[in-house]
């Protein structure tokens, strides 16, 4: 022990007191400082009060004997509860050696330190507060304290604390949020339990406004959030619920560009078998929808990151279901704030003078766009978001992030594992865009128009749908129309299907010269629309599969969506010149029996039957010559147009040729059709005999070619109901011979068609398809020869 001077103004019995081991006799010399310090204080001897502090702090606190640590944590209490309000004077002196005992490796001793400043604290009140950080710094490592006695005592000091700063008014929130959103991110229980607790306490305090600091704890809540304590999730729920009650009705003041980036991240599962993420994720959606709502179009500039985060959540199950509601609510906002005018704004950067061009800055801008998306899956905070930074931040001058848009949506479907309903949403995005901004979009139309072509192939339905919707607006938007026909001509000289020069794009047959009259709602082809039909064709002619289970499907689709009499014309062209004949002959049957049946194009079978303009026999002539890939839809075609002589001639040719199964298969077909609705008006002429003879020497020829078939005794049947000619003249002959002249007068009078020349046609391309056949089955192409069956 040292002499007495050493401890002055302290006695040596107090000094001796406060070493021992004992509690009573450390509390008796704790009353003899309090004693002697309310006498310092009536003296106004404040040098006396520091050093009566220091000798506690130095010698007795911080020693390294356990007993004098303790004495000197009860003298320093005993200092403050003498000092009463002048206490605030020396609390940095009283606090911190207090502190210091928090980190005593002894529980007794660092409970005893929790007394002493519970103490401090009760005596000085609101002076303690500008050392507030020191008081939660110490505070938040005695609530993961192991002993329960310290951790009691802890909650006690905290309570008091939390009084104090109710009742003030002069707590220092800048200077504390640092220090909130450092220890925010603590993985202990207790530690999180503490910091939540602090955020309610201060959330509810009318002076202190925390909403303007929630973009700095907000990503720690949200990691609070998927604590595995249910007492602690349930504590952060109604924190983060108070504060988005807070932002409905004070909107103006939310900072929500600053918090877009840090619910994008959480709106993302990293780890789907954590069932605390579903929380997380439904809660980060529901606020994403409601800044949706509440901010408007100021959202925008992160669309890119906010689909990023949505769109994947549209494919959940019921298991998800909350999830599912808030994403698809999310969706439909954002989709909402996207308009005509964000379709205008490239033209007045571009009439300002010295403005950067857009399109110089758009490479970087999408590969500095690729880079962070992929990294904001995977990190846990928001620092690798600056992807979403906007361009401009000033608010009334709102940026579309279409280019950030379009990657995301594109890579969405890129990726073979997105769910259908993303698939769906993602179409649905593409053709919004392609609506509401077409001029820009169309900037983007070459690197999407592969992937939507190869989305024809999905599985469902409803994407197809979906996807042929896009499809047609690239088709026919008025923004595809280009001068520069070789943009098309670029990719359409890869393509195995050939561009005829007589349907280039931008000069597309019977679309511009049509009368009003002719067709409703005839659309405008632009550009993209003859390179749509030939990358069809060409991935008809690759997936086989496709087309024999979709292609009706999605041609009447097409036909529904964009003129039936552009989709024929413009096909009929391109397999003009297709090389793969069998694909040829194929496709022309598959177009045929479309046109034939489906009842989407009534109204070009109705164009087609009559040929009363000269576009009906231009496109009879344009489809004659493709169709001729196809003996059998060739005849059909003369059926349905009422070239009854033409078509007995084609079946006198029949004889010329390689009659194979397939061949009497689509002969049969033909037999049933003539017996369906489409072909009243040609059962009902049968009734004429004499005007229409060709019609029964084709019907007939047809039977000659048919085997003893179901089909053979069907027509043989109805060619036994033809009625006598003698028994049908009921008329005066005369009469009967002008009106016929009439109907013949009113054909020739707008184009007369070359029936010779078509005919010609016809056996130069089957003199083809003779001869391919004759190669691929090895035999010589001058074989003559007919496979009968």
């Amino acid at each position: 022990m040292n002499t007495e001077k050493d401890f002055s103004p302290l006695t040596p019995n107090i000094v001796r007191a406060l070493n021992d081991k004992l509690y009573e006799k450390r509390k008796v010399a704790a009353l003899e400082i309090e004693k002697l310090v309310r006498e310092f204080v009536a003296q106004n001897n404040s040098t006396q009060i520091r050093h009566v502090i220091q000798i506690l702090a130095s010698e007795f606190a911080l020693s390294q004997h356990p007993h004098s640590r303790k004495g000197g944590l009860i003298g320093l209490a005993a200092c403050s509860i003498a000092l009463g309000k002048d206490s605030g004077l020396y609390l940095k002196e009283l606090i911190e050696p207090v502190l210091t005992c928090f980190n005593d490796s002894d529980s007794r001793l660092r409970y005893y330190a929790c007394e002493a400043l519970y103490n401090i604290v009760k005596v000085a009140r609101g002076a303690v507060l500008p050392h507030f950080n020191l008081l939660f710094d110490g505070l938040s490592k005695l609530a993961a304290d192991p002993d329960p006695n310290v951790k009691s005592g802890s909650e006690l000091l905290d309570r008091l604390l939390k009084d104090i700063v109710t009742e003030s008014n002069k707590f220092d929130l800048v200077a504390f949020v640092p220090l909130l959103r450092e220890r925010i991110y603590s993985n202990n229980q207790y530690a999180r339990q503490f910091i939540i607790s602090w955020i309610h306490v201060l959330e509810s305090v009318p002076d202190i406004n925390l909403l303007d600091y929630l973009p700095e704890i907000l990503d720690g809540l949200f990691q609070i959030l998927g604590d595995n304590s249910k007492e602690i999730r349930k504590m952060c729920e109604v924190v983060l619920g108070e504060f988005l009650k807070e932002i409905k009705k004070t909107p103006s003041s939310v900072k929500f560009a600053e918090m877009a980036n840090i619910l994008v991240i959480h709106c993302q599962v990293a780890d789907e078998t954590k069932l605390t993420n579903d929380l997380i994720q439904l809660t980060a959606m529901t606020w994403m929808r409601e800044f949706i709502q509440l901010a408007g179009r100021a959202v925008l500039p992160y669309s890119s990151g906010i689909l990023t985060a949505v769109l994947p959540c549209l494919s959940y199950d019921d298991r998800k279901k909350n999830t599912k509601e808030a994403a698809s609510a999310c969706n439909h906002s954002l989709m909402k704030l996207v308009t005509s005018e964000d379709d205008e704004e490239d033209e007045e950067k571009s009439g300002s003078v010295g403005s950067p061009s857009r399109e110089d800055g758009q490479p970087k801008i999408e590969t500095d766009n690729n880079d962070m998306l992929n990294a904001s899956q995977e990190s846990v905070g928001f620092s690798n978001i600056s992807f979403f930074t906007p361009a401009i931040s000033d608010r009334p001058q709102v940026t579309l992030d279409l280019d950030g848009i379009v990657q995301v949506l594109d890579r969405h479907l890129h990726d073979s594992s997105t769910g259908m309903m993303t698939r769906i949403a993602v179409l649905k995005w593409l053709y919004h865009l392609y609506i509401k901004t077409p001029r820009k979009m169309f900037r983007h139309t070459d690197s999407l128009f592969p992937m939507l072509l190869k989305t024809l192939s999905d599985e469902s339905d409803e994407v197809i749908l979906k996807d042929l919707e896009v499809l047609a607006e690239i088709a026919s938007s008025p923004a595809g129309q280009t001068d520069q026909v070789g943009s098309c001509d670029s990719t359409d000289n890869k393509l195995e299907l050939k561009v005829p020069e007589s349907a280039k794009p931008g000069q597309q047959p019977s679309t511009g010269s049509k009368p009003a009259d002719s067709s409703p709602s005839t659309p405008s082809m632009n550009s993209y629309f003859y390179k749509f039909m030939i990358n069809l064709l060409k991935r008809f002619s690759l997936e086989r599969k496709l087309l024999e289970n979709r292609g009706a499907f999605i041609i009447r689709q097409l036909c529904l969506l964009l003129h039936a009499e552009n989709i024929f014309h413009s096909m009929a062209d391109i397999l003009l010149k297709e090389e793969d004949l069998k694909f040829a002959s194929t496709m022309v049957q598959t177009l045929n029996t479309i046109l034939l049946t489906s009842a989407e194009l009534f109204q070009l079978r109705n164009q087609l039957k009559d040929l009363h303009t000269q576009e009906s026999c231009v496109l009879f002539c344009c489809l004659y010559r493709s169709w001729c890939h196809n003996p059998v839809a060739t005849v059909s075609l003369c059926f349905l147009t009422q070239n009854y002589k033409h078509a007995y001639d084609l079946i006198q040719k029949f004889g010329d040729l390689e009659v194979t199964v397939d061949f009497l298969m689509e002969v049969d077909k033909l037999v049933q059709l003539i017996e369906s609705p489409i072909f009243t008006y040609l059962r009902l002429q049968l009734l004429d005999v004499e005007n229409n003879p060709y019609l029964i020497k084709a019907l007939y020829g047809l039977l000659m070619l048919l085997p003893q078939s179901q089909a053979f005794q069907l027509l043989s049947h109805r060619l036994r109901c033809v009625p006598n000619p003698e028994l049908m003249r009921t008329v005066d002959e005369s009469k009967y011979m002008d009106s016929k002249h009439q109907v013949v007068s009113k054909r020739a009078s707008h184009i007369q068609i070359d029936y010779s020349e078509l005919l010609q046609h016809f056996d130069l391309v089957q003199s083809k398809h003779l001869e391919v056949r004759h190669q691929r089955s090895g035999r010589a192409s001058d074989h003559p020869d007919r496979k009968l069956m």
